[in-house]
């Protein structure tokens, strides 16, 4: 995260200097790639290197934003920074930003503020969860004990508030929230559906608000701090609600394709954990339907799965039955209702980027 525990992280918004002379290749040297979905980034020449650059200086800032004198703390807050990630969140703000004038400063500022809410609920998330890894690393609850995490989700949260609060109270407005919709989804999630409320419209509405929330959040802030068109703000906001919900879905689906992901999440996790998703969702409505296959595929699922083996052949089922081919359906329509929200938006890379990401999170094998 950051190569000194006592560096000023107050000062994340200030960007870096324009003698600054490495910014590509800092961008490099802290792994950082396009995900899927971004080509025309990279092969515009004018784009290219404005989003290269402003990347690497939020991964600079990520990295003072945590960092922490007391040595306990700097090294819990740098764990997950310093395990990677996509980034796809603030580069959502900076690919937005593009829409106005992306070289202002606090656009940086705002793409640091979404990501450090990202890895604030992450360290919680993995505790709910039990997850032992993330991004092919022992969660910190696995390290250090449950109570560290969590404390160390808030600490990067409080470091996220000050950023925030330093961009304005719209900012600041925006981001609790989406906070604010992340909780409720967690609590949602948690507690589960009411007897009166479709389980596929409660889960809908927990990944909307857990994953969709920040994803519309990210490409707003990019709109706002950037001065672009105001018209295009609720466009985005659609967008991202709808792609964030497409992306979590093809999550689920991939959990029992059978394909170990670059996470290092097993197939079968979700399954494993007990943990809702699309694909079990629907298969108990079809057993609840009168399906004998889907009656029988649930006994399995139900039962217990702490062998290799019983896990492997629920996957397998799960995989092999038609409401895995169903979920994809319905993860595809997400996606292209996300599409549909950015026709008003002018032709270019950055409409280009958005829709060919949104069809990207949904043809994945990993």
């Amino acid at each position: 995260m950051t190569n000194s525990a006592d560096h000023s992280w107050t000062h994340a918004g200030h960007g870096l200097p324009d003698s600054e002379p490495s910014l590509n290749t800092t961008a490099i040297a802290t792994g950082l790639q396009l995900p899927a979905g971004f080509a025309a980034i990279a092969e515009d020449a004018e784009l290219g290197p404005a989003i290269t650059n402003n990347l690497a200086r939020v991964e600079k800032q990520l990295r003072e934003a945590i960092a922490n004198s007391d040595p306990l703390a700097d090294a819990t807050s740098r764990h997950l920074v310093e395990a990677g990630g996509k980034r796809i969140r603030p580069l959502l703000t900076l690919l937005c930003a593009h829409l106005g004038d992306a070289s202002l400063p606090a656009v940086v500022q705002a793409a640091v503020v979404v990501e450090l809410t990202h890895l604030a609920t992450l360290y919680h998330d993995d505790v709910m969860d039990s997850a032992p890894f993330r991004r092919g690393a022992p969660t910190a609850h696995e390290v250090w004990g449950n109570s560290v995490a969590v404390l160390t989700g808030d600490l990067i949260f409080a470091r996220a508030s000050i950023l925030v609060s330093e961009l304005g109270s719209r900012a600041l407005g925006i981001q609790a929230r989406t906070f604010e919709r992340l909780c409720l989804g967690q609590l949602h999630e948690t507690v589960g559906p009411r007897p009166d409320e479709d389980p596929v419209e409660h889960y809908l509405s927990v990944i909307a608000d857990k994953t969709g929330s920040l994803v519309a959040a990210s490409g707003q802030l990019g709109a706002i701090f950037s001065g672009a068109d105001p018209a295009y703000e609720d466009l985005l906001v659609e967008y991202g609600e709808k792609v964030g919900v497409a992306f979590q879905l093809a999550d689920d689906v991939i959990d029992v394709t059978g394909v170990k992901v670059k996470s290092g999440k097993s197939p079968g996790t979700d399954l494993r954990e007990g943990v809702p998703t699309l694909p079990v969702l629907l298969l108990r409505k079809a057993a609840a339907e009168g399906d004998q296959s889907a009656v029988e595929l649930l006994k399995l699922i139900d039962g217990d799965l702490s062998s290799d083996s019983a896990l492997a052949d629920a996957v397998a089922g799960l995989r092999d039955h038609s409401v895995t081919a169903e979920s994809w359906v319905v993860a595809r329509a997400w996606a292209a209702e996300a599409i549909a929200a950015l026709k008003p938006l002018p032709e270019g890379v950055v409409k280009t980027s958005l829709s060919n990401f949104a069809l990207a999170v949904v043809d994945r094998a990993s």
